[in-house]
């Protein structure tokens, strides 16, 4: 009997390992996606927080949600519309992306406690979690690693040298890149073997 309830132990540990490799390739593509698509990207997430910003009208009309909880919603999809304005450029000490880090947190607390108190099932919750606080703030830190590769344009934010255009500044910062894509190529090169070339 305990050798079965070893191996069960061993099973989960490996299915543990399966789906946290298919989350990171799933999360690596989308990261791919991204940077390939991001007109495209911004209009998806504009279209996620507007349909957020719906739901919490729904909760207004047809549930007994406390106010706090509506408010602070409404606060972090107008947050998240003002990081869009300037995006694929996610400025990280903005206004905005601050106060959507904190509406995030207060979010997080208030549903908590609002959903303790007041019983729901399991899937109402986890749709109230996912479609209304993690949706939108998950799309956006996928997205952090887009302002990386794109080209240069007219909302280049940083201050070009006086002889340079902007394509060869731009080509010719060497800046350590940050973001989720870039994690992810590091982990790929480190970890897993390097095919040769064969040279004939």
């Amino acid at each position: 009997m305990w050798f079965l309830y070893m191996l069960s132990w061993v099973a989960i540990i490996v299915q543990v390992s399966f789906v946290t490799v298919a989350v990171a390739a799933g999360l690596y593509y989308l990261a791919e996606l991204v940077e390939e698509y991001t007109v495209m990207t911004k209009r998806i997430i504009w279209w996620m927080t507007v349909i957020t910003l719906l739901f919490y009208i729904g909760f207004l009309l047809f549930e007994d949600f406390p106010a706090s909880v509506i408010i602070c919603g409404v606060i972090s999809q107008v947050a998240h519309l003002f990081i869009l304005k300037t995006f694929p450029f996610v400025m990280i000490a903005s206004p905005a992306f601050i106060v959507a880090i904190i509406m995030l947190i207060i979010n997080h607390y208030l549903a908590f406690q609002y959903f303790s108190a007041v019983y729901y099932s399991f899937s109402e919750v986890i749709s109230y979690f996912t479609l209304c606080l993690w949706l939108v703030p998950f799309a956006l830190f996928v997205s952090l690693s887009a302002n990386e590769n794109i080209l240069p344009t007219v909302a280049e934010r940083k201050p070009l040298l006086d002889d340079n255009d902007v394509v060869s500044n731009y080509f010719s910062r060497k800046g350590k890149k940050y973001g989720l894509l870039s994690l992810f190529n590091y982990a790929k090169d480190s970890i897993l073997p390097q095919r040769n070339k064969k040279s004939f």
